[in-house]
């Protein structure tokens, strides 16, 4: 069977791994280091080398990384190899293991899988059915506790709290009478039938003689124990993955895994691949230099394939708004100027609320920019809820806002209620907030919900007449009316996390202060209004055009761009607050040299003095990773300097060409 690669293309790492087929093998594949490449090329070696691709197993964690697989190894062999093999991720795996026997365990084979609305409508069900339904409980809170558990091997009566240990109980017990499963049921099922039924064990291994697991370092415990039951002697596995790029942790990864790979399979070949094709030699240096400091690491060091490389950057800014303005001036002149494209351009940002002046710095630059990994903080839902109560107080005649924020939280103003007040200023020709005034249609409602609609209307009112008549800061206003309508403490219940809790408050904090600024500007709510919708308006052209990444670290892992820039090098953002509070900082050390390493010539770190936190000005450490960074390849500025130096005669000229281009 002809492959589509030659030895003579890889180097020796590469080499060495495409040549490893037999018995365990550990690739470590450091960043930018032709992993996928050397995955399907060992994969194609094994086709030539005779073994059936039926015999092939490759694992990976989503199914756009199978189907990339699947393709490149069509592109190597043959369409009909590569179909003959399976390239799944674990879950569906899982469900192939458990169509061959879970009847073993007790199920029908025609076993249903639950996942999502599913999983949560039961919940609700079993929580109002326990008791719950006047407790602050969600469901989604439960099905992440569930499901943490069942990853982790703890008994649903070992839950921490008593309510939820019941309904862990009784959601289990209600998806075995359904002959029903949700996902962390597969992998829980799919390793008790191979661990107790010996046959079924047999069968898979007898079928899978070779197996391939893609990214290794964010394997779980229990993904370790069913690659075990998979795998027999003579223990024909091969894993890839690198420790330092082991970001997971906190959602369940396990990166003792792959660090101790050893304890669960014997005597594995290890292959270090470690020239990096993406990044400069300065870049190189600058990762390299971080990430040494994790203790307990596996011993290995990029090395670049092209040398030299332009020093980074390490700038001190003033403030948040500085930085955010720095940067879109930056990128918007270069690309002018030196007709870069957008899309060579990203910035990295640890925690969502980083974004928020990041996007209005580049609206107001014009520049077109795409949201990877987080919410634009325009389309966050308290944001979105604050801007439609504001446009009500400004207002009440528009029906949409007021439509989103009637029984939001609610008031007792359901939807059948709200579908009849529609219908009434349809018929009448009037706004529905002057069909909420109109007495023949308040006597269609019952007596409790029209004195919850009088209710809410005085409220609207006597809100409406003090924030139009602008003698109070805006913000302080509106946040008396948030405090009375309940809807911080409805928000609050309705998070999953506190991580989730304390974004959400800095999100109606920043609005609140930038609704004080405009009212220290003489700024009427109507003209804060237009602002923010020309803000959040999204300009179709913005939208086809690719634009700048503005991406979260966590969804940058596996990406490479030209120019980088990573902001908030501060403790308590990177390393992140929790982390320094819990001693978990190798994680962290590991996120920024996963930053690092997405550049491909140029990176730009900054970190701030201040950062304007709950509408206050909170100041500012930098980051305990800037003491261990080597500083040879790094030049460091400062805001002031650069914006306070004089324009060289060659950037003037230069500046002025650009504007003549665009100009013509």
């Amino acid at each position: 069977m002809a492959t589509g690669f030659s030895f003579s293309s890889l180097n020796d790492g590469q080499r060495a791994a495409v040549d490893a087929i037999d018995g365990p093998v550990l690739i470590l594949a450091g960043a930018g280091t032709g992993k996928t490449r050397t995955v399907t090329c060992r994969i194609a070696h094994m086709l030539q080398k005779g073994i059936q691709p039926e015999n092939i197993l490759a694992v990976t964690f989503t199914n756009k990384s199978a189907v990339e697989m699947n393709e490149r190894v069509a592109g190597m062999v043959s369409k009909k190899a590569a179909d003959a093999m399976t390239v799944c991720t674990f879950h569906s795996l899982c469900v192939r293991i458990l169509r061959e026997g879970i009847e073993k365990l007790g199920y029908k084979k025609n076993f249903t899988i639950y996942s999502g609305q599913d999983q949560v409508g039961m919940i609700k069900q079993l929580i109002v059915r326990k008791g719950g339904k006047d407790l602050n409980i969600e469901a989604n809170q439960v099905i992440s506790l569930i499901s943490n558990n069942k990853n982790a091997g703890i008994p649903a009566e070992d839950q921490a709290d008593d309510l939820v240990a019941e309904i862990a109980k009784a959601y289990n017990n209600e998806l075995r009478a359904q002959n029903a499963v949700d996902f962390d049921d597969l992998l829980l099922l799919a390793e008790k039938l191979l661990r107790e039924h010996a046959d079924i064990r047999e069968q898979i291994r007898k079928k899978y003689t070779h197996v391939t697991v893609d990214e290794f370092q964010d394997t779980n415990g229990l993904q370790m124990k069913l690659l075990q039951q998979l795998v027999g002697e003579p223990y024909n596995v091969c894993v890839v993955g690198d420790d330092d790029q082991s970001i997971y942790g906190w959602r369940g990864a396990d990166v003792t895994n792959i660090l101790q790979f050893e304890r669960f399979f014997p005597n594995p070949k290890i292959i270090l691949l470690e020239v990096n094709y993406r990044s400069s030699a300065a870049v190189l240096n600058t990762a390299n230099s971080l990430i040494k400091h994790n203790y307990g690491r596996r011993e290995k060091e990029l090395k670049p394939h092209k040398e030299g490389g332009k020093p980074l950057r390490l700038i001190t800014m003033p403030g948040d708004e500085e930085e955010a303005q720095f940067i879109a001036e930056e990128i918007h002149e270069r690309n002018a100027v030196e007709k870069i494209p957008w899309e060579d351009f990203a910035i990295l940002f640890r925690t969502n609320g980083q974004s928020r002046n990041l996007e209005s710095a580049m609206r107001e630059m014009k520049i077109p920019y795409r949201m990877v990994g987080a919410q634009s903080f325009f389309d966050r839902k308290e944001v979105r809820d604050c801007i439609a109560y504001l446009q009500v107080l400004n207002s009440p005649i528009s029906d949409v806002p007021l439509l989103r924020i009637l029984n939001a939280p609610p008031r007792g103003i359901g939807q059948g209620s709200t579908l009849l007040i529609t219908e009434a200023s349809r018929e009448r020709e009037c706004s529905i907030w002057e069909a909420m005034g109109v007495e023949d249609v308040l006597n269609q409602l019952s007596t409790k919900v029209k004195n919850s609609v009088n209710t809410f209307v005085e409220l609207v009112l006597k809100y409406h007449e003090r924030i139009l008549k602008n003698e109070e800061p805006m913000g302080d206003v509106f946040k008396e009316f948030l405090e009375e309508v309940g809807y911080e403490e409805w928000m609050r219940r309705h998070c999953k996390t506190d991580n989730e809790k304390q974004q959400r408050a800095e999100g109606i904090h920043d609005l609140l202060s930038d609704l004080n600024f405009a009212s220290s500007k003489n700024k009427t709510l109507q003209k804060f209004l237009d602002h923010m919708a020309l803000q959040s308006d999204k300009d179709d052209d913005i939208e086809k055009q690719k634009g700048v990444c503005m991406i979260t670290l966590h969804a940058s892992k596996g990406l490479e761009f030209p120019i980088v820039y990573l902001v908030g090098l501060e403790n308590g953002i990177l390393p992140h607050k929790r982390s320094l509070e819990e001693g978990t900082t190798d994680e962290e050390r590991r996120l920024l040299y996963v930053g690092i390493t997405r550049a491909q010539d140029e990176f730009t770190m900054s970190y701030c003095a201040w950062r304007t936190k709950y509408g206050e000005k909170a100041s500012c450490e930098p980051s305990l990773f800037l003491k261990e960074i080597s500083f040879e390849d790094i030049i460091e500025e400062d805001y002031d300097d650069i914006m306070g130096a004089e324009a060289t005669e060659e950037e003037t000229e230069s500046f002025f060409d650009g504007l003549k281009s665009l100009l013509e």
